[in-house]
């Protein structure tokens, strides 16, 4: 057995680093809380831009608020991938009832064209396969 084998090794420490940077889990020992707070947020950020490139207009209908509402909802959730995070969010939004037009409406397209059950990757509808600009 490793050291990075054993419950206290290396492999752990790195996963309860990795948690707390970008699943909202604990602080781990050792570390001091404002460079991870401040490199979690850059994390975010970096997420944040990745969702935008996937749902333009989304982020467009958000607009200022964009930043602080993808960080809200995505502090404690691990990325699934821009896609995947920015269709959750929609949804999550559309259940509140706080989803812009815009987002509404390119939540709409994409739910036309694609198969998202919320667990597995989105796969296009039969009908558009083969069409898809995207």
């Amino acid at each position: 057995m490793t050291a990075a084998d054993r419950p206290d090794g290396l492999a752990e420490r790195q996963a309860q680093l990795v948690a707390a940077l970008v699943a909202g889990g604990p602080l781990p020992a050792g570390f001091a809380p404002a460079p991870l707070a401040a490199a979690r947020a850059a994390l975010l950020r970096k997420r944040a831009g990745e969702v935008a490139r996937h749902w333009p207009l989304l982020a467009a209908g958000l607009g200022p608020r964009w930043s602080a509402t993808f960080a809200e909802w995505a502090a404690d959730r691990p990325t699934r991938g821009g896609l995947r995070d920015g269709w959750d969010l929609a949804r999550t939004l559309r259940d509140r009832g706080t989803l812009p037009a815009l987002g509404a409406r390119e939540l709409a397209t994409r739910e036309a064209h694609f198969r998202y059950d919320g667990t597995n990757p989105p796969r296009h509808r039969r009908w558009w396969q083969g069409r898809a600009p995207f």
